[in-house]
């Protein structure tokens, strides 16, 4: 069961490696890596919390506010990029055990996308977080961006 202190492990300054896809919707698109920093802070005593990532290599910034809602039992997971401005569509869901799920709907590259983000391989020095799309509702996940956290 989730719970407001799901990403309390997340608190803190991280290194980052970043491996992602160069098109997201192609399968046998080539990838690039490099490196970040990311550094989170908690909120509302741990029920939400916001991180910024650094990304030179893509001359950009993120920045992720995450809220836990008490009744629903889940969190909601916020992604603004430093080279829009604005917020992308939420994604939602909650941990089972030590892996994390959410899901939400958007458009890449002009097509309706299903997304799925997991949290996983976490430990006091290391986390993974990994995005795939669908383009067909959920049948089919292609990741295209994976993120391996150690801390600083």
């Amino acid at each position: 069961m989730s719970s407001p202190h799901d990403f309390d492990f997340f608190h803190g300054t991280w290194n980052v490696l970043h491996r992602r896809r160069t098109d997201f919707l192609d399968p046998g698109g080539e990838w690039e890596e490099f490196p970040g920093r990311s550094e989170c802070r908690p909120l509302f005593d741990g029920a939400a919390n916001i991180d910024e990532i650094d990304m030179p290599h893509l001359g950009a910034k993120g920045l992720t506010l995450r809220l836990f809602d008490p009744v629903r039992e889940e969190w909601s997971l916020n992604w603004a990029s430093s080279r829009s401005g604005t917020l992308f569509p939420p994604v939602f869901g909650r941990f089972e055990g030590e892996t994390g799920t959410f899901h939400g709907d958007d458009t890449y590259d002009g097509k309706d996308v299903r997304v799925r983000f997991v949290w996983s391989g976490i430990s006091a020095a290391t986390a993974r977080w990994e995005q795939a799309f669908s383009v067909d509702g959920g049948e089919t996940w292609l990741t295209n961006w994976v993120m391996a956290f150690t801390r600083a």
